[in-house]
């Protein structure tokens, strides 16, 4: 998954959203019609932007809709908004009511995102408004701007000129795993089961799997067998051991599939770090904010029969017998924590505020199928309610003891995170 800048176009119902989406993509990616409310949903094109790099779209419904479904669309400007690292706010100059617009600018000054102004033209004599507009809207150069019509195509240059002039990347890159040495070994452990898709490795395997060759290290990958492991069968330690043993140089680190770290707390040699493909994808999909998540779980310190845990899985796998988010977790909690109330929250979609608001905890898979974008939308929604998340790996670590917690963070701490 290629990471991008995300580029959200935004304004009221008929400003030229749409043709300015089709103006930056050089095609009829958004429906244009005079129709109030044609955009009825974000629409989202992937592009490269010579000079910045991949970037991404997303194209708003309109701010100021009232019809019945007006508010639902305007949950999910928001929500792009939240995801956007550059906000564009198209300007008709021609109108009379701005309140959409200074709505906009509210949001986007709320969430410290950078802004450049697109006064539309539908008219070249709708020109001599703009200055008036400007002031009412704006302090004196608060935000960069651009004056053009949407529909002429003369002007993509001059809006991307715009674009590279005062769109400052934000995106600072996370290393996937800081600790890698090179010319050393590490062990990817993958117990594949029913829900492992054949003829590929799942994401996060493959990214460790290619981050670490691309450092000149070498990437091990087994096959651990939970079946037997947990059932006690001597030929899986074995075999385990025999593996282990067989390195002529001894393997630094083992990044295990979560749901094996009852297993590997156990047989991992006390002299090879542990950690999960789960904490490796959290850290990296926040941008570095690991101790966010581990902090978090000391809010099962404090949790109280009817307290609400939320369970969140940015993606919509086939869930099929010992699925880690509706299983094994579950089942984890009611053992520890009798009268808990879980809720789950699947797929690239948040629950809302008054949803959110009832959670004690969330726990998090390792969000390796959304972007670094929605994954600090999401973090910045739980800061301002004061909810704590923690992880998947994390969890099921801590499950195992404080020790097993300390064990998987470690060579994080390692590497100054």
């Amino acid at each position: 998954m290629t990471e991008r800048d995300i580029i959200g176009i935004f304004g009221k119902m008929n400003s030229g959203k749409s043709s300015l989406m089709n103006l930056l993509t050089q095609q009829e990616t958004s429906i244009v019609d005079s129709t109030p409310g044609t955009t009825t949903d974000t629409k989202i094109a992937l592009a490269e932007i010579h000079g910045l790099g991949p970037v991404k779209f997303i194209d708003t419904a309109g701010f100021d809709e009232q019809e019945l479904l007006g508010d639902k669309k305007r949950e999910k400007t928001l929500a792009a908004l939240k995801e956007s690292d550059l906000v564009l706010l198209v300007i008709d100059p021609s109108g009379n009511d701005f309140e959409a617009e200074r709505l906009i600018i509210f949001e986007a000054g709320k969430l410290d995102k950078q802004l450049i102004t697109v006064y539309n033209l539908f008219n070249n004599q709708d020109r001599i408004h703009i200055s008036e507009v400007d002031s009412s809207l704006f302090k004196p150069n608060e935000y960069p701007g651009i004056v053009l019509n949407a529909l002429d195509v003369n002007y993509r240059q001059e809006l991307l000129d715009s674009i590279l002039n005062n769109y400052i990347p934000k995106n600072s890159k996370v290393e996937l795993l800081p600790f890698i040495e090179q010319g050393e070994f590490y062990i990817l452990n993958i117990p594949m089961d029913e829900e492992t898709p054949s003829g590929r490795y799942l994401r996060p395997q493959a990214m460790a799997e290619e981050y670490i060759t691309r450092k000149w290290a070498f990437p091990v990958s087994y096959r651990m067998n939970l079946t037997k492991a947990r059932g006690g069968d001597p030929s899986e330690r074995e075999r385990w051991n025999g593996f282990v043993a067989s390195f002529t140089k001894r393997p630094k680190v083992i990044i295990t599939d979560s749901q094996a770290i009852d297993i590997l707390k156990l047989w991992t040699p006390s002299d090879i770090g542990l950690t999960t493909f789960s904490i490796m994808m959290i850290n990296f999909m926040s941008r570095g904010r690991l101790p966010e998540f581990v902090n978090g779980i000391r809010a099962l310190d404090y949790l109280q029969p009817e307290d609400h845990i939320l369970i969140a899985e940015a993606c919509n796998h086939s869930r099929i017998k010992e699925d880690i988010g509706t299983v094994q977790i579950p089942k984890l909690l009611n053992k520890y924590y009798p009268g808990v109330i879980i809720d789950h929250s699947f797929g690239r979609e948040f629950f809302n505020k008054s949803d959110m608001s009832r959670c004690k905890l969330v726990i998090h898979c390792g969000g390796c199928m959304i972007s670094n974008q929605r994954m600090a939308a999401r973090l910045h929604d739980l800061n301002k309610t004061g909810i704590p998340i923690t992880n998947y790996g994390i969890f099921l670590s801590y499950m195992q003891g404080e020790e097993t917690l300390e064990r998987v963070v470690k060579p994080w701490k390692a590497a100054d995170l």
